[in-house]
């Protein structure tokens, strides 16, 4: 039963009795002449007293009484915080060359990756030789990815971007090749019998500085 009809409930039964008690009180102290017959009316019109004054005001007073509680009982809401407002992220602009600079890097970084499974000989370090060098085309082609950059060249037939195309795709030849010579070496690990791959392989190494 909720806070509001039981605090309803009680006010209506006190303002009954306390009203009762009054009206009996006041009956049985003034003396009266009247009738037996006349004494059931008198009860029923204090009864009818008793509920109009008594009752009906109790259970007003007793129903407002149970807002109030029920309001003060009522657990307070915690007072939204309003969340900090972070500044949207700006968008980097799309930069083409850093996907063809990144092919170039991806095939160098396999080539070292490859050299390091040869068997250790004088064969290998020709082939490490070689892998550092095609290190160093790569710087060539970071520069030439800045210059693209620097000139705001953005149209995919830019000879600049064409150049660099060229590029990553010999980057990815050379990286094919590299693979099937240290496949060679691993039967023939011997200086003699890797030269001529190895002299060919040099020969192949992409050339962006000519």
């Amino acid at each position: 039963m909720g806070i509001v009809v039981r605090s309803a409930l009680w006010g209506a039964a006190t303002g009954t009795v306390l009203m009762g008690a009054l009206v009996t009180a006041i009956e049985v102290g003034v003396p009266s002449d009247s009738p037996p017959s006349s004494a059931i009316i008198t009860f029923l019109a204090l009864l009818v007293v008793t509920f109009m004054i008594g009752t009906i005001p109790g259970l007003v007073v007793g129903t407002g009484i149970g807002f109030i509680r029920r309001s003060v009982q009522q657990p307070r809401q915690p007072r939204q915080v309003p969340r900090p407002m972070h500044p949207p992220v700006p968008q980097q602009p799309y930069d083409m060359w850093s996907d063809l600079v990144e092919r170039c890097a991806a095939s160098t970084r396999r080539v070292a990756a490859a050299v390091q499974t040869v068997p250790k000989s004088a064969a290998k370090d020709w082939l490490e030789r070689i892998s550092e060098q095609l290190t160093r085309e790569l710087d060539d082609v970071r520069g030439i990815a800045q210059l693209g950059r620097a000139l705001g060249a953005v149209d995919r037939q830019h000879p600049i971007y064409q150049r660099l195309l060229r590029a990553s795709h010999d980057f990815h030849q050379f990286e094919n090749e590299v693979g099937r010579v240290a496949l060679q070496m691993f039967d023939h690990p011997e200086l003699d019998e890797a030269r001529t791959h190895l002299e060919m392989l040099e020969k192949q190494l992409p050339q962006l500085s000519t």
